[in-house]
């Protein structure tokens, strides 16, 4: 030692324990000079520092973190060092040698560090690495720290967050312990390539200075430049972001371009982003158009303790409303507010709402207003109405209800067409006790709707059959249901259903397997109908009362047969049932507004009623035979196969009565002896599914309905097919057989990069109707995304279709920003 007298050393080698208090006074100072240094680590968050390139990431894997030796208690701390030596002279303390320091679970680890009581520096140096209570770690060559860690400066660093970003300069320089400027920084929120960690990041910004106010916890950039792959693609001489341990801060956000139409213009918008209070934001949107101004639109969110609701506004006193003549947005302003919220009573019941009010029914339409679904998802489409409602929803543990009124706002004008729904209520529980021996439930069901306008569907060809349909003016002699369908009648509809179940499954000394079952269901029903031109030949107008009482009792029957062999088992089942029962009371006098949907295949063979919803309901007595066989494969794999058939046994079919939309005729039940239906399952693996469905003749075995789909799912990509084949249902209104095929795809052509795609082609016609093309990256840093969808929509009558076009386009930086556009365009064909 040369500056230092011997006598005046005192050396303590390997371990010192020393209290933090009395005569560890310089030890204590130095330990907590040290764990100062952690404040570069808290410079843009909870962070860890580690020595790099200043213009580049290398991946750098952490080793594992020390276990700090046990002490006595908190206030001792650990000192382990080659040496330790006291410069009383100077006053100085070192610690010298593969320096180790531990006190209330932080540890520190140096080749070296001096701690000058004089200046109140702390200067470490050589392989120094931090670890606090919380396991964030700090690496190091050169610190040097006033003792608050007010200033000071650190040379060639990197910076790694708890949130994977990345930042690394030349030099850092920390003062007022508030501000640190990076020199020549680099940030970026993407990981250093394993296999190439000179390789430069997916994107990264350069920056002359970065400035990080921890106060504000903000980072501002000077000179900036956006380089992706280490190639330079923007340059911005400043701008702002908060920094990585803010989840939410004000300010404005990425503009967006918006390809708009001839209406309205091309536009851009600016969002500005306000967090109000930890608990409510808001988002203002400007978006300014060329032709019609400005569209002031508005996003106002709140988060309470049980629950959350958001609201929307949009408005514009248009510039041009001559733009839009003959159109409902002829009009100098236009608007739409729409909301949504949810919140929770308890763990088991939910109450909220949606609502949507609009100025006109085109505005969200005409300004391009309209929620698409995921950039990545495989369709991009256009709804035609929008749901307000108000519910109560509970769920027990064998029990449901759900009450919510509903009003449905049509895009396409028709608003007296569209029903409101005052109330609907379902109730539905499952006893957890047996009831003689079997399982009982019941369930009910209250509905209340009107409709101011009847609609009306052509179901034939005849010339100007479809303005018969639509035109009030017209002939109501020829609105029949030869030749159209009442799809919702007006007036007003009040039904009340209540079911009662119960069955029990046995099975005899021969493994045969009874279930028998018992139903008794009644509805009270109330509707007035309006006496609108055609409608009474349909149903009768004017107030009806009625009530349907339906009592069902029945047996099924199943006697598995089992087959092991080495390569697998196969199980043949055949299945029967019987089910005895009353006809239906007035079947097809009245109104039918959810049942309307009516396909016969296996799914629904052995459903006791297989009308959808509750205004049907069917009666007389009916067999369902069929035979059911499940092969398992040892090696993997299934087969199943479903072979059966219907039989109207007495009494009066209700699936062959004509109703206001004829549900059930055309379906295959519609006869004594109803259409064969089958199905077929494979699935050899994973990887790999097949199934058809199909619907045959009885007499003459022609296919009514086929369906085959395949799906195939690797590693880097799946792809599926659907081949469908309809024959014609002309009391429906479908007049010719329906072919298509429906694909869809999805490659992984990278480690992130995936395409996809999907196409519809109408093979009565020879035409793609529909396909999408999208292509999209996504990574933990960075989203790319973009899809084009061109559809043809269909209308009655002989109009042309429309096609319309829809694209959209997404980039997103993970941590600074995401933007995206819209445009789409539609046409007569």
């Amino acid at each position: 030692m040369t500056a230092v007298h011997r006598g005046l050393v005192s050396r303590l080698t390997r371990r010192t324990l020393v209290r933090a208090d009395g005569c560890g006074w310089s030890i204590r100072r130095l330990l907590l000079a040290v764990a100062a240094a952690a404040s570069l680590g808290g410079l843009i968050g909870a962070a860890t520092v580690a020595p790099a390139n200043a213009q580049s990431f290398t991946y750098n894997p952490l080793p594992p973190r020390p276990k700090p030796p046990r002490v006595a208690n908190d206030n001792q701390m650990l000192v382990q060092a080659t040496e330790v030596d006291y410069d009383y002279n100077n006053s100085r303390v070192s610690a010298v040698g593969n320096v180790q320091l531990f006190y209330n679970g932080t540890s520190v680890e140096a080749d070296r560090v001096i701690y000058d009581q004089k200046t109140k520096r702390l200067h470490a140096e050589g392989n120094i690495r931090m670890t606090d209570a919380d396991g964030k770690i700090t690496y190091a060559e050169i610190l040097d720290l006033s003792d608050d860690y007010r200033d000071g400066f650190v040379d060639s660093l990197r910076v790694d967050t708890a949130d994977q970003t990345r930042m690394a300069a030349s030099r850092a320089d920390r003062s007022s312990g508030n501000y640190t400027v990076f020199e020549n920084g680099v940030y970026t929120a993407c990981a250093p390539c394993k296999d190439d960690p000179k390789k430069p990041p997916l994107w990264q910004v350069k920056g002359a200075r970065i400035i990080h106010d921890q106060q504000e916890k903000m980072l501002y950039f000077e000179t900036a430049q956006l380089e992706f792959f280490g190639v330079p693609l923007a340059y911005m001489p400043y701008f702002s972001t908060p920094d990585p341990t803010v989840k939410r801060k004000s300010g404005f956000l990425i503009p967006g371009y918006i390809s708009g139409t001839d209406n309205t213009g091309y536009g851009v918008e600016v969002p500005y982003y306000w967090a109000i209070a930890p608990d409510m934001d808001a988002t203002f949107t400007p978006r300014f158009l060329s032709r019609q101004g400005v569209l002031l639109q508005g996003e106002f969110r709140q988060r309470l303790l049980d629950g959350a609701y958001q609201i929307r506004a949009y408005g514009i006193n248009q510039l041009d409303p001559g733009a839009f003549a003959g159109q409902p947005g002829d009009r100098d302003f236009r608007g739409a507010i729409d909301t949504k919220g949810q919140f929770a009573l308890n763990d088991k019941w939910v109450w909220g709402w949606d609502g949507v009010l609009m100025s006109d029914y085109y505005f969200f339409s005409d300004y391009r207003l309209y929620q698409y679904r995921d950039p990545l998802g495989s369709f991009l489409l256009l709804p035609t109405e929008a749901l307000s409602q108000l519910y109560l929803t509970g769920v027990g543990n064998r029990s449901f209800f759900d009450a919510r009124t509903m009003y449905w706002l049509s895009y396409s004008g028709n608003q007296s067409q569209v029903p409101i729904v005052y109330p609907v209520i379902d109730y539905s529980n499952v006893l957890n006790y047996p009831v003689f021996g079997g399982e009982f439930s019941y369930k009910t069901n209250f509905v209340n709707l009107s409709r101011d306008e009847a609609v009306f569907d052509p179901i034939t060809t005849v010339a100007n059959t479809s303005s018969l349909c639509t035109t009030a003016s017209a002939d109501p002699l020829a609105r029949t249901p030869s030749q159209c369908l009442l799809r919702g009648f007006p007036g007003t509809y009040t039904r009340l259903t209540a079911e009662a179940q119960w069955r029990k499954s046995f099975t005899d000394p021969l493994g045969q397997i009874w279930t028998p079952f018992a139903s008794l269901r009644a509805d009270a029903i109330n509707s007035s109908v309006s006496n609108q031109p055609g409608v009474s030949n349909y149903l009768p107008v004017g107030d009806t009362q009625a009530f349907r009482l339906m009592p069902t009792v029945g047996l099924e029957y199943r006697y598995p047969f089992i087959n092991i062999q080495p390569w697998g088992s196969t199980t043949i089942e055949p299945i029967a049932q019987i089910i005895i029962r009353p006809n239906e009371t007035y079947a097809g006098k009245l109104p039918n507004e959810d049942a309307q949907s009516m396909v016969f295949d296996t799914s629904n063979l052995f459903s006791v009623d297989k009308f959808s919803g509750y205004d049907r309901v069917e009666g007389g007595g009916r067999a369902n035979v069929g035979v059911q066989s499940t092969t398992q494969f040892d090696q993997g794999g299934a087969v199943k196969v479903l072979f059966g058939q219907s039989y109207q046994l007495f009494g009066l079919n209700s699936y062959a009565v004509q109703d206001t939309i004829n549900t059930g005729l055309d379906s295959g039940l519609d006869k004594p002896r109803s259409d064969y239906v089958a199905s077929a399952s494979y699935s050899p693996n994973s990887t790999y599914t097949f199934s058809v469905r199909s619907r045959m003749d009885e007499q003459t075995w022609n296919v009514q309905r086929f369906e085959a789909e395949g799906r195939a799912n690797f590693n880097r990509w799946s792809v599926s097919m659907l081949y469908g084949n309809y024959a014609a249902q002309p009391e429906l209104g479908y007049l010719t057989r329906r072919e298509g095929i429906l694909t869809t795809g999805s490659l992984k052509i990278a480690t992130n990069w995936v395409v996809s795609g999907s196409a519809r082609w109408d093979l009565e016609a020879n035409k793609l109707n529909q396909y999408v093309v999208g292509a999209g990256y996504v990574d933990d840093c960075f989203v790319l995304a973009a899809n084009y969808v061109t559809s043809y929509s269909y209308s009655a009558g002989t109009a042309p279709p429309v096609l319309s076009h829809a694209f959209m386009f997404q980039i997103g930086l993970r941590t600074l920003a995401n933007s995206s556009t819209t445009s789409s365009s539609s046409g007569l064909q």
